[in-house]
């Protein structure tokens, strides 16, 4: 049956997993039947989802998207010059999902550097660089920074808009200040590529390269005891002030994160003078919140609600607000990079807002 379902080009591909990148990671050897079928539970195979529905009407999908929103996409653009980051000279069609093909090729088991929207270009990245390409974010810190050149910090300016990092920008985070995914301020030193034990310091060998999924029994060997990933604790500094040092580093990252919610929210009332909202969910994601509750009502997550009252330090915040949102796994991926974006944010809107910085420490 799915033969019929993946047609020839992923049934050849598949044949061929030698030719690919990470196979050898996914232990212990599985068989063609169940890679296909984790393949097809994952969210790479989900024909029906946003990411590859999203261009069915006008029939075509931009080069500018079509890299990782289409497995012929990416195989054009392993097949070009990847001059530009994630981006081809010509649209595709819809309609096909990230297939074997996409990862089992020629192409794919070559590449080695991955360049970056940043412009910067990564070397070394062996069996992640296919992954990389897709999973880098769409912006960084250069385009926020030309963005807002010469603007007053606290200053409305009617040209600007939100900038949005896009989705799932794992290898940006991992690649931390080497490649400026998020935005780093000026002044600030940032921590570069994070780097597990040897044996788990790919993409592929961490996550099923099928499945995407990661077992918790991978980490347990050196973080012995813990239940959930959540629980892995990268640092002896109390970094949210609270006094524990046991505590996963996820929970420090999420209470800077709600803290940076609450601080743009602040900023965005007593300096920009229109309170803002933000929606997970809905593009392009931060609203006007209307009725200054502070809480996401119905009909405020609608385009012709989206915030228009930036200043470039208001900007800035919530670009990464955004970024550490959109990886779920930042804590694993860079946790250090996490605080310290999320740390330098807070900082920076506390100088024009009151932000609770006692206690608060930046690795």
């Amino acid at each position: 049956m799915w033969k019929k379902v993946l047609g020839a080009t992923f049934v050849l591909a598949a044949l061929n997993l030698s030719a690919g990148a990470g196979q050898a990671q996914e232990q212990p050897p599985r068989s063609l039947t169940d890679i296909v079928e984790a393949w097809l539970a994952s969210p790479h195979a989900d024909r029906s989802s946003e990411a590859f529905t999203h261009w069915n009407e006008d029939g075509e999908i931009p080069g500018s998207c079509a890299v990782c929103h289409s497995s012929e996409g990416a195989r054009d653009f392993l097949r070009s010059d990847r001059s530009v980051a994630g981006v081809i000279d010509h649209p595709v069609a819809p309609g096909l999902q990230v297939d074997c093909a996409a990862c089992h090729n020629s192409a794919a088991s070559s590449l080695d550097a991955v360049i970056f929207p940043s412009g910067e270009s990564v070397a070394a990245m062996g069996s992640s660089a296919i992954c990389a390409v897709c999973h880098q974010g769409r912006q960084s810190t250069d385009n926020v920074t030309t963005a807002v050149d010469g603007m007053d910090e606290d200053a409305v300016q009617a040209d600007l808009a939100f900038i949005n990092v896009h989705y799932a920008p794992a290898a940006a985070t991992q690649m931390g200040g080497l490649v400026r995914g998020g935005y780093q301020y000026d002044g600030k030193d940032y921590a570069g590529r994070f780097s597990h034990v040897p044996d788990l310091n790919t993409c592929a060998s961490c996550h099923s390269p099928h499945s995407l999924k990661v077992e918790i029994a991978t980490c347990t060997t050196c973080h012995k005891d813990i239940t959930e990933f959540r629980a892995i604790r990268t640092t002896r500094i109390d970094i949210d002030g609270d006094g524990d040092t046991t505590e996963g580093i996820a929970d420090p990252i999420e209470t800077l994160h709600a803290r940076l919610d609450a601080a743009i929210r602040a900023y965005s009332a007593e300096v920009a003078g229109a309170p803002i909202i933000y929606a997970s969910g809905a593009f392009p994601y931060f609203f006007n919140d209307s009725d200054g509750d502070g809480a996401l009502t119905e009909g405020e997550a609608a385009f012709p609600n989206r915030y228009q009252s930036w200043t470039p330090r208001l900007l800035k915040a919530a670009y990464n607000y955004q970024f550490i949102a959109k990886d779920k796994g930042a804590f694993s991926h860079n946790p250090h990079y996490a605080i310290q974006l999320l740390y330098d944010s807070l900082e920076d809107l506390s100088k024009s807002v009151d932000v609770d910085m006692a206690g608060l420490n930046r690795p």
